[in-house]
């Protein structure tokens, strides 16, 4: 009998996490309080999703959260954009309540090896990458977590021979307790959400829950490279696999003489040519490095892993090239909500850049975006809430137009760029200005400039 059996669960947030969660624990036989802020005019499609679940075990509470869901309440279940400083949440813990989320209960019951990766950049990428390398493999592979399918909705088709590969943000992380995966990845850890965070420590705490449980036979995959990386090595439990691209790694992955170096801490084997790679960028080496420190301790085979990286053509709106046209490149990195995020992506290229930047901040800090904005980019095309800030901070430093929309900033890019030009979106900013989502955001700009004449 599944733990949630009988207990009364409330779930606020009916995007995508917290719809799955309910689906599966009415399953489990869960009664369950559905409660989010939009009314139910707005949430057509999702009452609609879930309209063949019996009347007696769930119910809907739309428009608010009153602190009334919290009565007789035996769990209180968090989606991703639900900060645990809001209101109802402080009332749960205070009255010793217990917070979960759906990537939680599906840790607390996969029966497959889990390999979770997380960090302020590269999650999707680096997930996406060992999860081909999985499928190339024997072994059935599921992908998921942050993105695309929740995986606690594949939960009752899995089996301790699949292998699950979990992309996990420090929003899912933040409330975890208990268990951490056997195979774990902290990328990288700069500046990001502090608008959610407030603190870098509350956010590395955050992004070390990944760790933090794991068992003595688990294993860590870190950065050489990156100093917050690194640092998490303190949470480690088991072993501690490195990957860096600037010197050799006695235990992980490294990059040396155009070749990928696997060592296992005795013997050292070049893998293949770093060539075989079809990703832009130094920061998308580190992911494949990663990918492979990450694929070889979860026994995926040199074979697969070689195949999955020759194979890979990478995520959309992470340095997707979306055309070419009069000598002009057309690049979507929509993704980079952080500037630095931003600044991997401008030091991926050495051609002239026109940079379209914008968007809404998060609470950043933007001195080093700006210095190299100043010094390496053609152009600047600044749009959306964070314009007038960020046209402050370039100080004239830079050939810059302000505009309001995507549109406009599209429309300038093009006016102003030349034949062996990039003409670059990676905002800095996130799209919560004018747009759902980066994904929104990302698909707007592929289609404006397919529109180009």
């Amino acid at each position: 009998m599944d733990a949630l059996n009988g207990k009364r669960i409330v779930i606020l947030g009916m995007a995508r996490q917290g719809t799955a969660l309910a689906r599966f624990a009415v399953g489990a036989g869960a009664f369950v309080t559905l409660s989010d802020m939009r009314p139910a005019e707005r949430l057509g499609a999702a009452l609609e999703a879930l309209a063949d679940l019996p009347a007696d075990r769930l119910r809907f509470v739309l428009g608010d959260h009153p602190l009334s869901l919290l009565d007789a309440c035996d769990a209180l279940a968090l989606s991703g954009g639900v900060a645990t400083d809001h209101p109802l949440v402080v009332e749960a813990a205070r009255r010793g309540i217990p917070l979960t989320n759906d990537s939680l209960e599906f840790m607390r019951r996969v029966p497959a090896p889990v390999v979770g990766i997380t960090g302020s950049a590269g999650k999707t990428t680096t997930t996406a990458l060992v999860g081909q390398m999985g499928q190339k493999s024997d072994r059935r592979t599921w992908i998921g977590g942050n993105i695309g399918r929740p995986l606690i909705a594949d939960l009752d088709q899995m089996s301790a021979d699949d292998l699950v590969v979990q992309e996990l943000s420090s929003f899912q992380l933040e409330i975890w307790d208990a268990c951490s995966p056997s195979f774990a990845a902290v990328l990288n850890l700069t500046p990001n959400h502090l608008d959610r965070h407030k603190t870098m420590n509350l956010y590395a705490q955050a992004k070390g829950n990944i760790l933090r449980y794991q068992k003595p036979d688990d294993v860590a995959v870190l950065s050489a490279d990156d100093p917050g990386s690194l640092k998490m090595g303190e949470l480690a439990r088991g072993r501690l696999r490195l990957f860096s691209a600037q010197r050799p790694i006695s235990d992980g992955v490294y990059l040396a003489d155009g070749q990928i170096w696997l060592s296992d801490g005795h013997a050292q084997t070049a893998l293949c040519p770093a060539g075989i790679s079809h990703l832009i960028g130094g920061h998308n080496m580190l992911n494949v490095l990663a990918a492979v420190a990450l694929a070889d301790s979860a026994g995926v085979s040199h074979e697969a892993i070689i195949e999955g990286i020759r194979l890979f053509d990478g995520v959309p709106h992470r340095l997707e090239t979306v055309r070419r046209l009069g000598g002009v490149q057309y690049v979507n990195d929509s993704i980079a909500t952080a500037p630095e995020r931003a600044l991997a992506a401008l030091a991926a290229f050495e051609e002239p850049v026109v940079l379209l930047a914008g968007g809404r901040d998060k609470d950043m800090v933007w001195d080093e975006w700006a210095r190299q904005v100043a010094r390496r980019v053609k152009h600047v095309v600044l749009f959306g809430e964070l314009a007038p800030a960020l046209q402050a901070r370039l100080d004239r430093q830079v050939a810059a137009t302000m505009v309001d929309t995507l549109a406009e900033a599209v429309a300038v890019a093009h006016d102003k760029a030349s034949p062996g030009d990039i003409v670059l979106l990676s905002p800095g900013g996130t799209s919560f200005d004018a747009y759902s989502d980066f994904v929104e955001r990302g698909e707007h700009f592929r289609l404006l400039v397919r529109e180009l004449a």
